[in-house]
């Protein structure tokens, strides 16, 4: 656990130097988790969804299918063009660069919040602010979908210090629906009672 965030600096260096940082497009390993991802949700669709750090799109797109109205924001304006050329066709998707969770746009009435990725980069300050925002714009009956790599890292949070310090934040108002440990990832799935 650190005091400090990693920087959007550092993300659209990662993404300015590789159009698939991650191999988001063509890992069978990122395919099949984010089958699973979207499977997670029950085929339940949400009105109004968030997915914070949408990189490239790729979980975006499928985010899309399940979602009336998705918001995809990213620290990388390099990332969010991708993005934004990748689902150029879908109307129910709007994307805005933003540094969750102190940049960002009003975020009421949330039915899903997806983090996919991008809580183990934030710090313990961070992460309770990001707790706040997410209590603070999610109606009752809203879910909160976390999918993590559990590897070693040099981020700033491992992944299940990172989930157990969104659930302090929230346990007071989330119960929890899902809680998975794959291979190499873990699943969270949380509804607001």
């Amino acid at each position: 656990m650190t005091e400090r965030s990693l920087p959007a600096a550092y993300f659209e260096g990662i993404f300015a130097g590789d159009t698939d940082p991650w191999d988001l497009a063509s890992s069978p390993y990122e395919a099949a988790k984010f089958d699973r991802t979207i499977a997670a949700l029950s085929a339940r669709r949400a009105a109004f969804a968030l997915e914070v750090g949408c990189a490239g799109g790729v979980l975006t797109e499928r985010l899309s299918a399940v979602c009336d109205h998705l918001l995809a924001i990213d620290v990388s304006p390099t990332a969010l063009e991708r993005a934004r050329q990748r689902l150029s066709g879908r109307r129910n998707v709007r994307f805005e660069a933003g540094a969750f969770p102190w940049d960002c746009p009003v975020l009421d009435g949330l039915d899903l919040v997806v983090l996919s990725e991008v809580a183990y980069y934030w710090s313990d300050a961070d992460l309770d602010l990001a707790a706040q925002r997410i209590a603070d714009g999610l109606v009752e009956g809203g879910r909160v979908l976390l999918v993590h790599w559990t590897g070693e890292t040099d981020y700033p949070q491992t992944a299940d210090d990172a989930v157990e310090r969104l659930w302090l934040g929230l346990s007071d108002l989330m119960q929890v629906d899902l809680a998975e440990r794959h291979p190499n990832y873990r699943l969270d799935l949380w509804s607001r009672r």
